[in-house]
């Protein structure tokens, strides 16, 4: 058995639920929102499909405004072939022009999935906003959990940040280390000055943050 499971981000509180979806037609009216949408092909006798599945429910528990759609493929046959999808487990991400904007395959963490899903909503939310601020870029991995600290901090504290994760950039971990002269993440460039490592401090001084 597989399953699709999408997060949409909504305006008014929701308390998460469980709801079983049956074509792509189905989920073509939650992409029709213009919210964001999250889809986890998953399959059930894989154990990494097992895996990815758990990891993602645990990560979404305490998310405000998520709701879960289950679909199996048996029967929503015309999902995963629109999207040329070959491989489960795999995480979709729509914007909200109904793109597929990324694609991550494979089981990761539960601290993944949650890092991943509450930034993206960060970011809807603080682009819908508009306010000004300092250009800030984040560079980061998915494995190193002072990079979640960070970005935990900086969304925290309503900073709009620009994510790089350097193990999937190759060129952008190179112009990270020609500037700083140092390799390890996180690092964060704010109006042009490196700060490397989670320096709070320094940080907190450059982005006015009390």
């Amino acid at each position: 058995m597989a399953y699709f499971l999408c997060n949409t981000h909504r305006q008014i509180q929701t308390i998460m639920e469980m709801i079983s979806i049956k074509s792509k037609k189905e989920l073509d009216i939650q992409l029709e929102k213009g919210k964001k949408v999250w889809c986890l092909l998953y399959k059930k006798s894989s154990v990494q499909s097992d895996c990815a599945l758990n990891n993602l429910s645990e990560a979404i528990k305490g998310i405000e405004n998520t709701s879960i759609f289950v679909a199996d493929v048996r029967v929503a046959k015309d999902i995963h072939p629109n999207y040329d999808i070959k491989s489960v487990p795999t995480l979709m991400e729509f914007n909200e022009a109904k793109e597929l904007k990324n694609v991550i395959k494979g089981c990761q963490t539960s601290d993944f999935y949650k890092n991943l899903i509450e930034e993206s909503l960060f970011r809807a939310e603080m682009k819908a906003e508009g306010k000004p601020q300092k250009r800030v870029t984040v560079y980061s991995t998915p494995t190193c959990s002072w990079c979640n600290t960070l970005k935990t901090h900086l969304r925290t504290n309503r900073i709009m940040y620009n994510d790089i994760d350097i193990s999937q950039n190759e060129e952008a971990a190179k112009a990270m280390v020609a500037r700083s002269g140092q390799q390890g993440v996180p690092q964060t460039d704010i109006n042009g000055e490196m700060i490397v490592g989670f320096d709070k401090k320094r940080i907190n001084e450059l982005l006015n943050i009390k």
